[in-house]
């Protein structure tokens, strides 16, 4: 995948977190999940040189702290 692509995908992940968070009561532990996951995201965003296997590797993690936030 190339890093364009990436980056545009780590956006529109971003932006729907934010609106998330913004728009909905949620609880102290669901928020810093959210945050975690915008942390990481962001994090991820200013890495170069990432091979496929370790952008999944890091996007599993992200996805981790979503499925928490969703459970």
């Amino acid at each position: 995948m190339s890093r364009l692509k990436r980056l545009q995908n780590i956006d529109g992940l971003l932006n729907a977190l934010t609106i998330a968070t913004d728009q909905c009561s949620l609880s102290e532990i669901d928020v810093n999940l959210l945050n975690d996951a915008t942390v990481t995201l962001n994090k991820l965003k200013i890495k170069k040189g990432l091979t496929d296997k370790q952008y999944k590797s890091e996007i599993s993690d992200i996805v981790a702290l979503l499925i928490k936030f969703l459970i």
